[in-house]
C-alpha cells in the first residue's frame, strides 16, 4: 500500500470516528433532554396533585354547601320553613311531639316496640304526632348520617305522609338500623336500599333522584335547627301540651307499648 493510499484511509477513518462521536453526543442530548423533560412533567404533576388536594380540602363539604342551597320544603309540611311535619286525622284534638335522631339507638328501641302502638292511635285518630328530627348524633359519633337519613326522610314525605311514616319506621327496625357508631345512614344507596321495603317508595324514580340529589339537605338542616332550639337534649323525647311524656319513675320516654299507653292517657286526660 502506498503512503498517499494510507494517509488516505487514516483520515477516512478519522472521520467516520468523528461523526461517531457527533452521532453518540446528540442521542446523549436528546436522551438528556427526555429525562429532565420526564422530571419536569413529573413535578408539575406533583405539584398539581397537591395543588388539587389542597383545593379539594379547601372546598366546602356537601353539608357545608347545602347551607348555601335554596330550601325546599317537601309537600306535606306547613310552617314558614316547612319543618311542621304533623301527621294524623285533622279531628284528633291534640298533638304527641316526638323528638328523634336517625342514627339514635334508643329511638330504634323505641320505635320497634312502641311504633306500632303509635300509628294505631294515629290512625283511629285518638292524637295527631308531630315529628321534629334531631341530628345531634353527626357530631357525637362524627359522620353526616343522621342529617343524610333526615334528608331522605323529607324526601318520602314528599311523596305521602303514610310513605314517610313506613320510611322511618324501617329506617328504625332492627333489620336497618346500624349502630351508633356505624355511619351507614350517610351513604344514598344504603337509604335507597331500606327504602324498597317500602311500598310506596320502591322503583320510585322521583324519590330515588331527591335522594340522590340532596333536593332536601337544606330542609334537613333547618329542620336540625329547629330541634337545637326546642330546648330537647336528647332523643326520643316526647311532649304534648308542652310537658314531657315519660315512663313511671323514669325521665324517659316510656319505652313498652303498656307503659305507653298508660303515660298517653294520662297525657290526654291532663
Amino acid at each position: 500500500m502506498s503512503k498517499r493510499n494510507s494517509q488516505a484511509n487514516k483520515a477516512a477513518a478519522r472521520e467516520r470516528l468523528r461523526l461517531e462521536r457527533e452521532r453518540q453526543a446528540k442521542k446523549d442530548k436528546a436522551r438528556r433532554q427526555v429525562v429532565v423533560a420526564a422530571s419536569i412533567v413529573g413535578v408539575l404533576a406533583i405539584a398539581g396533585g397537591v395543588g388539587y388536594a389542597v383545593m379539594q380540602a379547601n372546598k366546602p363539604g356537601a353539608w357545608d354547601a347545602a347551607k348555601d342551597k335554596t330550601l325546599v320544603k317537601p309537600a306535606n309540611t306547613t310552617g314558614e320553613d316547612g319543618t311542621t311535619v304533623v301527621i294524623g286525622k285533622p279531628t284528633a284534638k291534640k298533638t304527641l311531639e316526638m323528638y328523634e335522631d336517625p342514627r339514635c339507638p334508643v329511638c330504634s328501641v323505641f320505635e320497634q316496640q312502641v311504633g306500632s302502638t303509635v300509628k294505631k292511635d294515629v290512625d283511629a285518630g285518638k292524637y295527631k304526632v308531630q315529628f321534629i328530627g334531631a341530628t345531634f348524633i353527626d357530631n357525637g359519633s362524627p359522620g353526616t348520617g343522621s342529617k343524610n337519613a333526615l334528608s331522605a326522610l323529607g324526601a318520602a314525605l314528599n311523596v305521602s305522609p303514610e310513605a314517610f311514616m313506613e320510611y322511618k319506621a324501617q329506617l328504625y327496625s332492627a333489620k336497618w338500623h346500624p349502630a351508633e357508631t356505624s355511619d351507614k345512614f350517610a351513604k344514598d344507596d344504603y337509604l335507597l336500599q331500606v327504602a324498597d321495603s317500602v311500598p310506596a317508595l320502591k322503583g320510585n324514580a322521583k324519590f330515588q333522584k331527591d335522594v340522590q340529589d340532596g333536593t332536601f339537605d337544606k330542609w334537613a338542616l333547618t329542620m336540625s335547627k329547629k330541634f337545637d332550639d326546642s330546648g330537647v337534649t336528647a332523643t326520643p323525647t316526647l311532649k304534648m301540651d308542652g310537658k314531657k311524656i315519660t315512663g313511671a319513675n323514669s325521665d324517659n320516654a316510656p319505652q313498652d307499648p303498656a307503659a305507653f299507653t298508660a303515660a298517653i292517657d294520662k297525657a290526654l286526660k291532663g
